[in-house]
């Protein structure tokens, strides 16, 4: 029993030693010096109760943290790109509903051009015969302009 209990006790004592020189290699790092001589260091360095909570907040936060800045990023850029692929998808909407339109004022163009053609053949092969002397008298200028030539 004796010997189990000088055994851990020496183990102990190793790890203690182990513990110290990793310390102390810490302390000796120039960030960790510089950090340890500010305000907030010193204040650690004097309550090791608060300098174990920081410690250990900090690191039980970083995950939290990570993982939120992660899904920041990842709804960003979805968010840009969904952004691109719904303004796409609008602009070949209104882009097809242009065509549509102008297609449209095109068909009506025509129609109503086409429309007033007939109504103007008729209406003029109607009145032709009330309207002679009119017609004749384009006729001579015709044939005026033709014997010139």
């Amino acid at each position: 029993m004796q010997q189990s209990s000088s055994s851990s006790v020496t183990e102990f004592q190793q790890l203690w030693g182990s513990w110290t020189t990793l310390l102390n290699r810490l302390y000796d790092d120039p960030k960790v010096s510089q950090l340890m001589k500010t305000r907030i260091g010193l204040y650690l360095s004097s309550h090791p109760v608060a300098a174990l909570a920081v410690l250990l907040f900090s690191a039980m936060a970083a995950l939290p943290v990570g993982l939120f800045l992660t899904f920041a990023l990842v709804i960003t850029i979805m968010s840009a790109v969904g952004f691109v692929f719904f303004e796409m998808f609008l602009l070949f909407v209104g882009g097809l509903s242009l065509l549509c339109v102008l297609s449209g004022i095109a068909l009506f163009s025509v129609m109503v051009s086409f429309i007033f053609n007939v109504f103007y053949v008729t209406i003029s092969n109607i009145l032709k015969p009330y309207y002679q002397h009119l017609t004749k008298g384009k006729e001579r200028e015709t044939s005026k302009l033709e014997e010139m030539q």
